[in-house]
């Protein structure tokens, strides 16, 4: 599973608006700036964001978006999948996006793809903004563990 542009940015605008949850309105400029997203890209996707309910926005000079929801409500899974769709790694075990195969009788790692997707969406529906937010960043190191070499690409 691989996550678009559109869906990054909008979490990455969420994940602002999440961590100033309850200090004011945070302008389209700030919000593209902090995130280091295109400003025009970031004004449509707030719209989407908008119109989906997640956040609101407010005019004026001191004007911009807020979250619409609690950080608590909002959870990972659903964003993903409204800008996405979907979550699975093959399509032979999508929801939204099934085609069929022809090795789905005899298939074994097929199996694993649908654990794989149950696994995914799992978490990322139990993960709300407010989680994300108590989690610590990423360091290199983790990525590039040695143990994990063996399978450059993941």
């Amino acid at each position: 599973m691989k996550i678009s542009k559109k869906c990054d940015y909008a979490l990455r605008a969420l994940m602002t608006l999440a961590e100033n949850y309850g200090h004011g309105p945070l302008s389209i400029r700030q919000l593209a700036q902090r995130n280091v997203v295109p400003k025009r890209f970031l004004e449509h996707i707030m719209l989407d964001l908008k119109a989906r309910g997640w956040v609101v926005s407010q005019s004026g000079k001191h004007g911009g978006y807020l979250l619409a929801k609690n950080p608590e409500e909002i959870f990972i899974g659903e964003v993903v999948r409204y800008f996405d769709g979907l979550l699975a790694p093959i399509s032979c075990v999508s929801i939204n996006h099934y085609q069929a195969c022809p090795l789905e009788p005899t298939c074994r790692f097929r199996r694993l793809f649908l654990v794989i997707r149950n696994e995914i969406a799992r978490v990322l529906d139990q993960t709300s903004l407010s989680t994300a937010l108590g989690g610590k960043p990423v360091e290199r190191k983790e990525i590039f563990d040695d143990a994990l070499i063996g399978g450059a690409g993941i």
